[in-house]
């Protein structure tokens, strides 16, 4: 076997070592077999391509169009030209399947099951592309190095998904196969030196000896490398104990004895589970309570607020205990409580790996492996359990405390109060100074919770919205308090941070809001009643829910006061979305009678939902034609803006802060400045120093004081990186540019202001840039004519 196809060996063979770490994430695991024979074949192509010779994007190109004939076969013959070449049916075929794999990525739980051909294509087509880019770095590039981050992008995407119990022997598995793949690139190299490098030294007698000393050097190089990266975090507190940790704590891992737990975010995916385009049924509910506008089912409460988000503290869970549970913290015996059972059948597809409950619960009858967190009184699956097709029984609370029992509530305990009312020190003045506002007046906490609950709910003027996106940073906060839309996660997070600023304990819930009553008793829980809310502790009454979210879920009795005229919705009211009102004319349905129903003569309720069996529209082809014809007409005009915007966003976005750092950030922002000025009508002059052309800028832009020392400034780190010895990175110089770009705007008049948003100069650069890149085109060209009439010097 020559060196290159042993090199094409270990490509597919380290393709395939850091596939296995997708292995956790499906059940079965056959799908790995399916990609190897997949890729072997792909691999084998490229081999074949490379003895011809063919040139090495051609190589690649056939590689590529045989990966493509392979997942045709496998996944789309039906839909395919003698069910192997793809057309357009194929490729719609293949987009709804990758749709469909979207989808069930969201739907399912580790580990997914593979009977959804879209996650199986996904994962199958994504190792025939990994493999092709890994074997055409090590082996038709000969570069194996950069072959490395292919393979760790794989990697990562399979450790990022999974429950991390077995996260470092696919770890090592990758590891390993990267460095065997280097290693024999390395050997294929050095033994075109001559046979010290490419075999062992001979000894006296005849005898070989060990290994080359090459070989061996390299050898141990990698061990070391390996060593490092397993031991090194190891000794960094902040990476908890790296991949050797044998501590055995968290949940997934360990004896099952004690533990800790560190939840997964569950807010990820109750936006999307709120725009399903079909709602599908999550859990059926029979219960005894006779108070079902109440019957909320609490998955996870999250009490670690960090400025950005909100998420669960890392906590301790221990067995589920035996018989009732502990009372609820801060619940006295004076307030009101009636014990209800409820019953909850989970969906087949349901795989949740916290245990949807009533809140507070006081015992819970389950099969499988189950763990308890006595603070938020919550159950986790361990071990991989969770609540596929499962039924269980709860004993809860339903805690009903008066208007006046809430009023005086005494001061909670010192500990409680001050974990469950830190705020970082991002948080936005904003947040506190409008609960202060919302409140003024009020002369308890539970005046301050109500006013909140009414301030989002009814006299804010704020909007249920679910198509907003639920932002991260500690600006997220104060942008929804501006734009006053959001759906439960935004009004959830607003109102409990604003809680805490005011000293009042308190956490946001996550789970389900009451569901729709069923005809034989039961009541359906589904995707669109996924619900966050905020809880405020009182003491005397424990963890207290109320909802800020409008037309959403149910207003607790004790907010509503009995008096006329009170704003705050009826709390036996059904939840409902503003944006499904009742039509004003009676539906299809109503009028059709019930012979009409059963001879199927009623007319459909929406001309628009009746589909259009004959011919006559136009072909695919020409909407897509049109299609991308009026694309082109409408983007084409704003290509330069949107190009100068890009550029912008690169040159001044996220960069490193060393000192390595410091210069390509500099000239890039120095770069952005000069552009900047040339759409303002002032072009750049290459010739002078960037002290001369700051003062040049200052000068013709008209800039006010300003701006023009944030032009000097950046001129002045220009300075510093071409003529200090060690440049050091300086910070604001983004912003430095974005204030003289609005002093260079003040300065000028409307039109040529529009000009520079909408036809900007600098986008000359672009024709400069691929005229530039043609006449080295050109010359590569003509400097490989006398080669192309001699045989490839590439070699199998």
């Amino acid at each position: 076997m020559s060196g290159r196809a042993r090199l094409a060996l270990w490509a597919w063979a380290a393709t395939l070592l850091a596939a296995c770490a997708l292995l956790p994430l499906v059940d079965p695991f056959f799908w790995i077999v399916e990609a190897a024979v997949l890729l072997a074949v792909q691999s084998g192509v490229g081999a074949a391509a490379r003895r011809v010779p063919l040139a090495r994007p051609l190589t690649i190109a056939a590689q590529a169009v045989v990966g493509l004939m392979l997942l045709t076969l496998d996944f789309a013959r039906h839909q395919a030209l003698a069910g192997l070449i793809p057309g357009p049916e194929a490729f719609r075929y293949f987009a709804e399947l990758l749709r469909q794999g979207g989808d069930d990525i969201a739907r399912y739980a580790v580990p997914a099951p593979l009977e959804s051909d879209g996650i199986r294509l996904m994962l199958v087509g994504g190792v025939l592309v990994i493999g092709l880019l890994v074997d055409a770095l090590a082996v038709t590039f000969r570069s194996a190095a950069p072959a490395g981050l292919p393979l760790l992008a794989l990697y990562s995407v399979a450790a990022g998904l999974s429950d991390g119990g077995a996260d470092w022997l696919w770890f090592l598995a990758a590891a390993t196969g990267y460095l065997m793949l280097l290693l024999a690139e390395g050997r294929e190299r050095l033994s075109q030196w001559g046979r010290v490098f490419g075999g062992a030294p001979r000894l006296p007698g005849g005898g070989r000896g060990g290994q080359a000393a090459p070989v061996r050097t390299g050898r141990r190089i990698g061990a070391l490398a390996l060593g490092v990266a397993l031991a090194v975090p190891l000794a960094l507190p902040a990476m908890d104990g790296g991949l050797l940790d044998g501590t055995g704590t968290g949940v997934g891992s360990g004896t099952g004895g004690g533990g800790t737990i560190s939840a997964v975010n569950p807010l990820v995916s109750l936006r999307d589970s709120l725009n399903v385009d079909e709602d599908r049924q999550v859990l059926s509910v029979r219960t005894d309570s006779d108070a079902l506008s109440d019957l909320y089912l609490r998955i996870v409460s999250l009490d670690d607020f960090d400025g950005s988000t909100w998420k669960p503290s890392k906590r301790r869970v221990t067995a589920v205990p035996e018989g009732l549970f502990p009372t609820p913290a801060g619940l006295g015996p004076d307030v009101e409580r009636v014990q209800t059972e409820t019953t909850v059948s989970a969906a087949d597809w349901y795989a949740q790996d916290w245990l949807p409950m009533p809140y507070p619960p006081s015992g819970v009858r389950i099969d499988g492996n189950w763990r308890y967190e006595p603070v938020g009184m919550t159950l986790v699956g361990d071990h991989g359990q969770n609540t596929r097709g499962l039924t269980y029984e709860v004993r809860s609370l339903d805690v009903r405390p008066t208007a006046e029992q809430l009023a005086a509530a005494p001061r909670p305990p010192a500990g409680l109060r001050q974990e469950y009312t830190e705020l970082p020190d991002s948080l936005p003045p904003v947040v506190a100074q409008t609960a202060r506002e919302v409140t003024e007046g009020t002369s308890n906490a539970y005046e301050q919770a109500v006013a909140l609950q009414e301030y989002f709910a009814v006299t804010g003027g704020f909007e249920y919205d679910t198509e907003v996106q639920v932002g991260s940073g500690s600006q997220a906060i104060a942008r929804f308090l501006e734009d006053r839309q959001g759906f439960c996660v935004h009004f959830s997070f607003a109102m409990a941070a604003m809680a805490r600023s005011l000293g009042i304990p308190a956490r946001v819930a996550v789970g389900f809001a009451p569901g729709s009553p069923q005809a034989d008793g039961s009541v359906s829980v589904t995707l669109r009643d996924a619900h966050a809310w905020p809880e405020l502790y009182f003491e005397g009454v424990g963890w207290t829910r109320f909802e800020p979210t409008p037309t959403r879920g149910s207003v607790p009795s004790y907010t509503v006061e009995n008096t006329p005229g009170n704003t705050v919705p009826d709390p036996a009211l059904p939840s409902r979305n503003t944006a499904s009102e009742p039509p004003v004319a009676p539906s299809a349905s109503e009028s059709c009678s019930a012979r009409l129903k059963k001879l199927e003569a009623c007319p459909s309720e929406s001309a628009a939902a009746v589909a259009v069996t004959g011919g006559g529209g136009p072909a695919w082809y020409a909407v897509l034609g049109w299609s991308l014809g009026g694309l082109a007409v409408l983007v084409l005009p704003l290509a330069p803006m949107l190009w100068r915007l890009r550029i912008r966003a690169l040159r001044l976005g996220a960069h490193g802060r060393g000192e390595a750092d410091a210069a390509p950030h500099v000239l890039a922002v120095w770069e952005e400045l000069s552009d900047t000025a040339w759409d303002f009508g002032i072009p750049p002059e290459e010739s002078r120093t960037p002290r001369r052309a700051a003062d040049r800028i200052v000068r013709l832009g008209q800039l006010d004081a300003a701006a023009a020392a944030s032009v000097h400034r950046v001129a002045d780190a220009v300075e510093q990186v071409l003529y200090a010895p060690r440049p050091r990175p300086a910070a604001g110089l983004a912003e430095d540019v974005r204030r003289a770009r609005t002093g260079l705007r003040a300065a000028v008049g409307r039109g040529t202001a529009l000009r520079a948003r909408f036809a900007p100069r600098s986008t000359v650069r672009v024709v400069w840039a691929a005229s530039d890149r043609w006449a080295a085109l050109r010359r590569r060209v003509a400097a490989a004519r006398p080669a192309l009439r001699k045989a490839s010097g590439q070699q199998g």
